[in-house]
């Protein structure tokens, strides 16, 4: 069971009997498909649809709601929700957490506490799980976290996008249950609601293989000279990258190599995912 320490994250609470009806409201996810133990992919979003604060929510308590998100965006993410809050009877305050840890290939069915959950934005046999509270120790490197977010396609800001420049479709939040597309308004909810319906996401988060590997993040991805995404996470040959797939389709159609740097890649849909590259223009046509 590899176990890794994340020092760069923080822990906040929201309770009260208008907690859960209050954050339903307001953030991506649906709450009313979030089970005891499990915590699950969220966002706040400006009204315009782009993710402004990424994160993972869970329950705590009959009327306790936890997030876990980025030390460094928690006060802002706290002030924010704050503002929404209004006359809600909604206390929110911070949890105590030096560091959090993450294990894998647990080979524990469930959760030994509360604070023990399963992060639904991997696929449920890796028993991939978050430990708040009293954390065991560490016996793995953030590199190898890193390699199994790239094999599973686990976008998080900073490392794989900006914040308030990514929609939830770019990230896959529609493929892994990070959005509730049927649950009703939340802020951001009607463009997001409309790319869905039109089918008009052309961002997406893809796997990247180099051929040798991979120069840093940030690197341009380019076919012919045209930009297609920059990457994301790298790990030696492998990397995420939200690109632009109608064009990825293009290069692929006219067999015009793509790189990073000077380095030829190809792209992979995450197998768990439920889209396909777009039919090409002389294809539809």
């Amino acid at each position: 069971m590899p176990t890794c320490h994340l020092d760069n994250r923080a822990l906040f609470q929201l309770q009260g009997p208008e907690a859960e009806h209050f954050l339903q409201n307001v953030i991506t996810t649906d709450l009313s498909a979030l089970e005891d133990g499990q915590c699950r992919p969220s966002a706040l979003l400006a009204p315009q649809g782009k993710i402004l604060f990424d994160f993972l929510v869970s329950r705590a308590g009959s009327e306790t709601l936890r997030i876990e998100c980025r030390a460094d965006i928690a006060a802002d993410l706290v002030k924010r929700l704050t503002l929404y809050k209004l006359r809600a009877k909604v206390d929110i305050s911070e949890i105590e957490q030096g560091t959090i840890a993450v294990s894998w290939q647990n080979d524990s069915d469930s959760s030994e506490n509360d604070s023990t959950l399963l992060d639904c934005r991997f696929p449920k046999n890796l028993n991939v799980r978050r430990h708040y509270g009293e954390t065991p120790e560490a016996d793995s490197t953030r590199e190898l976290w890193d390699e199994l977010r790239i094999a599973n396609a686990v976008a998080e800001s900073d490392s794989d996008f900006a914040l308030g420049d990514a929609f939830p479709h770019d990230v896959l939040y529609d493929q892994n249950g990070g959005v509730g597309l049927k649950k009703g308004c939340f802020v951001g909810q009607e463009v997001v609601s409309r790319m869905h319906h039109r089918g008009t996401a052309r961002r997406r988060l893809l796997i990247v293989s180099g051929a040798s590997a991979l120069p840093a993040p940030g690197t341009e991805l380019r076919a012919d000279g045209k930009p297609l995404g920059t990457l994301g996470t790298v790990s030696s040959h492998k990397a995420l990258a939200i690109v632009r797939i109608d064009r990825v389709k293009d290069a692929i159609d006219a067999g015009i190599p793509v790189v990073a740097g000077d380095t030829p890649v190809t792209f992979a849909i995450p197998q768990w995912a439920g889209f396909t590259f777009p039919e090409s223009t002389e294809s539809a046509g």
